[in-house]
């Protein structure tokens, strides 16, 4: 409301008074919301699930026969305007509906469209994948600290030092093997460094999470 935006606790209306309705919900609750507001969904609607897990498919069949559907993945930097998010498109949905999901989405981060196989794909690299940096940054403060600096301070670099890291793989365009030799010498820190990161399985460890979490993704669309 401070935003000068309409709110409303009936998901009827919001259908009503909207073209654009997105559905963010758990997932275990959307068919009930969905047939709820099937028979105020017209052939003007376009549709956009958030909701894990549930296929185009679903909602296609859960939905009017004319429904322009697509279903997006986003992460939770896209609070900061640093997300990340894939989106795919039903078989209504067709250039103009993508392109408005774009540019609307886009002011929140990268937006990609992209085959539907791949959303569960992005859960486990960029959904989940937040907190596998997160903890990353949590023990390379921490390595700090045990070092002697103070943990607010090894804290901001720590973070610094991972969006600086990820600015220029984006800006640069090369291959994160060729950035990390860039700062490896002979002999020195950081080619020790990595030597015990990689005695500790910290590549397999990271690809193994990622497969954890995409197959948990494709488990909950079968549930």
């Amino acid at each position: 409301k401070e935003l000068g935006c309409r709110t409303t606790h009936c998901n009827l209306e919001v259908v009503h008074r909207s073209t654009l309705v997105f559905l963010a919900t758990k997932p275990h609750i959307l068919p009930g919301v969905l047939e709820e507001i099937r028979p105020a969904v017209g052939p003007h609607h376009i549709v956009v699930s958030l909701v894990a897990g549930i296929t185009i498919q679903t909602l296609q069949r859960l939905l009017p026969p004319w429904t322009k559907v697509l279903r997006i993945m986003p992460n939770l930097p896209c609070v900061v305007q640093a997300g990340a998010m894939v989106f795919s498109r039903g078989s209504n949905a067709g250039d103009e509906e993508a392109a408005l999901l774009k540019s609307l989405l886009s002011s929140c981060g990268l937006c990609e469209e992209v085959p539907e196989s791949y959303i569960d794909i992005h859960t486990g690299l960029s959904g989940s994948g937040v907190a596998y940096v997160y903890l990353f940054a949590e023990a390379l403060a921490e390595g700090a600290v045990k070092m002697g600096m103070p943990g607010a301070l090894a804290s901001r670099i720590a973070a610094q030092t991972l969006l600086g890291a990820a600015k220029m793989l984006l800006e640069t365009g090369e291959h994160p093997a060729k950035l990390r030799g860039d700062v490896c010498t002979p002999g020195g820190t950081t080619i020790y460094a990595l030597h015990q990161l990689e005695k500790g399985a910290l590549r397999a460890t990271v690809m193994d999470a990622v497969e954890a979490a995409t197959n948990r993704a494709c488990d909950m669309a079968k549930d």
